[in-house]
């Protein structure tokens, strides 16, 4: 872990502070460090608020979507299936519920490949609950990092998977040809049938 944090730094709140279409690609190649744990993300997911079915947020500011109502750059944390946490990065400015969805790791520290191809997994694996919903991922124990030396690699834009509404917007996501990644969804559990 010592050497993740080394060769990373945290994130500052401005780069979450934009469109979570133009946020989303950008996250790719980011760390996620939480307790002795570190994962890559490989595969992100947008979901652009009021104007997106698939969107929690679509039907407006509940108790539930508050979160994603506020500043960027927090963790909005859900269960699905009765079982399952995912976990989302608020994006763009107060007022417009932007989110990206958190799909896939390649495992750097305490985590197996195995554990993190899910939305669902990856959380279960690092200790990521609903506990840590509206947590700060610019500092604390949830953190989002960027690596000092920025990675190069080629991004694959696919339409959303595991979703009923707007399913056909190019919004998922993956660093092309990245070993713990299936550019077709094939390796991934769904993100949900409602979407976030």
């Amino acid at each position: 872990m010592n050497q993740v944090l080394k060769r990373t730094e945290p994130i500052p709140r401005a780069f979450f502070e934009r469109p979570a279409d133009l946020l989303a690609p950008d996250l790719l190649g980011t760390v996620l460090v939480h307790g002795d744990t570190a994962g890559m993300l490989i595969e992100t997911e947008a979901y652009l608020g009021l104007t997106d079915a698939a969107a929690h947020a679509a039907h407006g500011l509940t108790k539930r979507t508050q979160v994603m109502f506020g500043p960027a750059g927090h963790a909005y944390v859900y269960l699905i299936y009765g079982m399952y946490e995912c976990l989302n990065v608020v994006a763009e400015k107060p007022g417009i519920p932007h989110c990206v969805l958190v799909r896939a790791l390649q495992p750097l520290v305490g985590l197996s490949k195995d554990s993190c191809t899910g939305p669902g997994k990856l959380t279960r694996a690092m200790g990521i609950t609903r506990q840590h919903y509206g947590a700060d991922l610019c500092s604390g124990p949830l953190q989002l990092r960027r690596w000092k030396k920025p990675l190069k690699f080629a991004i694959e834009v696919t339409p959303r998977i595991g979703i009923r509404h707007n399913a056909d917007w190019p919004l998922r996501f993956t660093i092309a040809r990245n070993a713990y990644s299936h550019a077709d969804g094939s390796f991934f559990a769904p993100a949900s049938d409602a979407g976030l």
